[in-house]
């Protein structure tokens, strides 16, 4: 007498878990199917199976080829139907992807940046003049910020002039004259052109509370509530009373 109890020991390895039991049994039934038409079939309808078990693959992209090719993985890739998308095999899978290339170039001052060193090269490839004199200026003005920001300190002109002779490699050589100006963002001017209906908002303007109170009496009004109103005699009601 067979025992209808099967222990999971028993049974084939379950390649995706995900899709369970029954669906690799169904490929499996597939395998052994003479009739391609029939094989077809039953891959179509193995795939809407498969679609509906995980409704949460068809938010990628081309859901459906990644569906077929589980559909192959299941099977040991020896499922032979029509797939609308290239069949994968066992040696695609095991393949690895192309190694990264990652820069491997060593910035000089951690500060700055690489992009510092890219706008400094931009700038030795330019014409001498005024153009080039403001670009330098920007240059050094962002230098300048980036070190207060990363080390909390000011350098000073001639610093920032020796770092660009540096990171120039001796193409940028200048003195401090009167068209460079390395500023920071403490150092520049105050937009003093403000339109005159601009007013800054205190807290003592409009405020009751903050106006200063005498001890004995701690009520500004005299003692008298804020919402006190004199009362104002009415003449008319006087004269109809015979007053």
């Amino acid at each position: 007498m067979k025992e209808s109890l099967e222990y999971n020991t028993e049974r084939n390895f379950l390649v995706i878990s995900e899709y369970g039991r029954n669906v690799q049994k169904m490929v499996e039934y597939a395998l052994l199917e003479n009739d391609r038409d029939k094989r077809n079939r039953l891959a179509q309808a193995l795939i809407a199976l498969m679609g509906n078990l995980n409704p949460h693959l068809r938010d990628i992209a081309d859901y459906k080829h990644k569906l077929w090719d589980h559909l192959f993985f299941i099977s040991n890739f020896k499922l032979d139907v029509d797939s609308p998308y290239p069949i994968p095999t066992a040696e695609t899978l095991a393949s690895k992807p192309d190694a990264l290339g990652y820069p491997q170039n060593k910035i000089r001052f951690r500060f700055y940046g690489k992009n510092v060193e890219l706008m400094i090269t931009k700038a030795t490839e330019m014409e001498d003049g005024p153009v080039k004199t403001a670009y330098i200026n920007m240059i050094g003005t962002f230098m300048k910020n980036a070190c207060r920001n990363w080390n909390d300190e000011m350098l000073q002109d001639d610093q920032i002039l020796t770092h660009l002779e540096m990171l120039s490699g001796g193409q940028i050589k200048l003195v401090q004259n009167d068209d460079l100006e390395f500023k920071s963002f403490d150092q520049r001017p105050v937009n003093l052109n403000r339109p005159k209906n601009f007013r800054h908002k205190s807290n003592t303007q409009g405020s009751n509370n903050n106006r200063p109170r005498n001890n004995n009496n701690p009520n500004p009004n005299g003692g008298k509530p804020n919402n006190f109103r004199p009362f104002k005699k009415n003449n008319n009601n006087n004269k109809n009373r015979g007053v």
